[in-house]
This record gives structure tokens, C-alpha cells and sequence, in this order.
């Protein structure tokens, strides 16, 4: 059975790199056994299906802080398969790509991932070195060429991963050393679809990029130098906090730590609103209207008492809000009276 629905594609081998796969024959990573004999389209689905299924139990555990040893035990007919690898790309003798990672930098101005959007708004991963023949590069290629669902790990923490899947590639660039890939179903069919203008393919799949692969990415280390709570009223059930952005991605903001501060959800829509800001000596203010208005218990408690309170900041001062940003942000604040 398939994994939370996620359909893997049996397409048939074609090209230079899926024809080497397709002469191997029966795989032959299982080694000596039943498995060896079974044919390697077969395994190579029945494998990514576990593959799924086992990270689904993952995230419903660990959320968008997978542990590197949790991705190191995964097993396939009680052989160890390790999800993640120190090379960045994960792949099997005989079969194309299954994993990929972008890993984890502690530096909190440094976005959450090393590989960009390209022009066209689909993110990039940059090739294993700078040889495109490389086996980690040619199996990613062959995953390509054979339309299979991948998984994108990317560091959220030290040791700890987000999962991104069914991911795929999309195309690749030998001078650029680089794979386009699609985040879903729904941005593969868009790079596939030539009926649609390019600036419009640009927008929505760089509106998907920023929605599957970005934001989720973003959060989780937002809330993690945050130590997971509330930076106004220090709220600490974590499905009720967000990541709030002091200057808008749409406005150029980039996912950066020291552009987010973790907020509940009531004090991050009264941010977004221009209700309350955070100065850039990391103090809340709120809007005077606000603070002569006569209402019930949730206003006075939750907006009016907070006004002059300092945040709680992160343990790491290289973490803490960029005060330039904070500045402009206010301004904005002001402008909203």
C-alpha cells in the first residue's frame, strides 16, 4: 500500500542514465535473498513507498525536527537503509536518487537554505562537486528521467531535518550545476505546462516555493531561538505560535532568523495590522487608538497591558531582531495612525 496516497510513478526507463539503471536488471542492493531476484522498478517503488510512509510516522513525532539517528534506522525488509548521508545526496546501487539535504548553518543571517529560487520561481539544488558525471549527480539525473518522487531534507537545527515530499526533478544545468526542482504534483504539472505565460508560471511557482519549502523551513527556526514561545506574552504551546516576519517577503524580507520574531497568534495578526509593533529597543508599542478604546478583558489583557513591555529574546545575540528592520517596520507602524 501506498503511503498516504502519494502516487510513485513506473515510468519506463529512458535515456543514457535510466538506461544504465534498466540494464542492471534485478536490483541488487538487497543483496543475497528473495529481494535480490525482485526487478528493480519494482523495489525501487516498494522502497520509496516505506521510505514515505516511515517519515510520515517521523514528522507526526518529531514535526519539522527530524533527528539524524531517526533518519539513519530506517529499514527495508530488516535491512538498514539510512535516509540522509554526510555526501548530500542519498541513492543505492541500481536505482536513481531517493533523498537529497541541504544542510544546517548556525549563522541566523544566512537563509534556511543554501540553494535558491531560480528566475523561473522553482528552487534550485546545486550539484555534488563540480563534475556533472559524479554518481551523486547521475543519480539524480536518473530520477529525472524516470519521474520518481524524492524526499528534500533540509537542516532546521544541529543534527535535526526537516522533510519535504514527494519532491522532483524537473530539469537540470551542467554549466550552472544545478537541478530545478518541483515541490509537488501541482508545480511539476506547472513546469510541464506550456500554455501558461512565463510570468505567470514565475509568480505562482514562486508563490508554492515560498509556501512548501520556505515558510515551514522558516518557522521552525524562528521558534527554536525563540526556545518556543511567545516573544510578548511568552505563550508557549507551540501549534498556537507563529514566525512573524518584521519585513514582509513580499516586500523583499528574507527567512532569516533576525528577521522573525515567534509570536501567538493573536499578537502576530495584531503586528500584521499595524497594531502593535516592536521598537528597535525591543520594546512593544501599541498604537495609542488601541490604548484609549474601551472593550472587554481579551483587549486590555492581551493588547492595552502589554504596551512598554520588553520581548524575550533569543539566548544567542547573533539571533536577536535585526534593529534596522525593527525601525523600519515602526515607521511603517506610524504611518499606519
Amino acid at each position: 500500500m501506498l503511503a498516504r496516497g502519494h502516487r510513485l510513478l513506473a515510468a519506463r526507463p529512458s535515456g543514457p542514465h535510466a538506461r544504465r539503471i534498466a540494464r542492471n536488471g534485478p536490483s541488487s542492493i538487497a543483496g543475497s535473498g528473495k529481494l535480490s531476484t525482485v526487478p528493480a522498478d519494482a523495489l525501487d517503488e516498494e522502497l520509496r513507498a516505506a521510505a514515505f510512509a516511515y517519515l510520515d510516522t517521523a514528522r507526526t513525532t518529531y514535526g519539522d525536527r527530524i533527528p539524524w539517528k531517526v533518519l539513519q534506522g530506517f529499514e527495508h525488509h530488516g535491512q538498514r537503509r539510512a535516509l540522509i548521508t554526510q555526501r548530500g545526496i542519498r541513492w543505492v546501487s541500481g536505482l536513481p536518487a531517493i533523498t537529497f539535504t541541504t544542510t544546517y548553518s548556525p549563522d541566523p543571517t544566512q537563509a534556511p537554505y543554501a540553494d535558491e529560487i531560480g528566475p523561473d520561481g522553482f528552487p534550485r539544488y546545486k550539484y555534488q562537486g563540480v563534475d556533472p558525471s559524479r554518481p551523486d549527480n547521475a543519480s539524480m539525473k536518473a530520477a529525472q528521467e524516470l519521474g520518481r518522487p524524492l524526499v528534500w531534507f533540509v537542516g532546521t537545527g544541529e543534527g535535526v531535518y526537516a522533510a519535504t515530499y514527494p519532491v522532483y526533478v524537473v530539469d537540470h544545468d551542467d554549466a550552472a550545476l544545478e537541478f530545478t526542482v518541483a515541490l509537488d504534483e501541482e508545480q511539476r504539472a506547472l513546469w510541464d505546462e506550456p500554455r501558461v505565460d512565463l510570468e505567470t508560471r514565475r509568480r505562482y511557482a514562486e508563490r508554492l516555493t515560498r509556501q512548501r519549502l520556505h515558510q515551514p523551513i522558516f518557522r521552525s527556526r524562528v521558534l527554536r531561538a525563540y526556545e518556543r514561545r511567545c516573544t510578548i506574552c511568552r505563550l508557549r504551546h507551540v501549534p498556537l505560535l507563529d514566525a512573524a516576519h518584521i519585513l514582509d517577503d513580499a516586500l523583499g524580507g528574507q527567512p532569516v532568523v533576525t528577521n522573525g520574531m515567534a509570536m501567538c497568534k493573536l499578537h502576530h495578526a495584531a503586528y500584521d495590522q499595524h497594531l502593535l509593533t516592536v521598537t528597535p529597543d525591543y520594546a512593544v508599542e501599541v498604537q495609542p487608538a488601541v490604548l484609549e478604546e474601551p472593550d472587554g478583558p481579551m483587549l486590555k489583557h492581551g493588547l492595552q497591558e502589554i504596551h512598554g513591555w520588553s520581548i524575550a529574546l533569543p539566548r544567542r545575540l547573533a539571533e536577536w531582531p535585526d534593529r534596522d528592520l525593527l525601525a523600519e517596520r515602526r515607521s511603517a507602524f506610524w504611518a499606519f495612525r
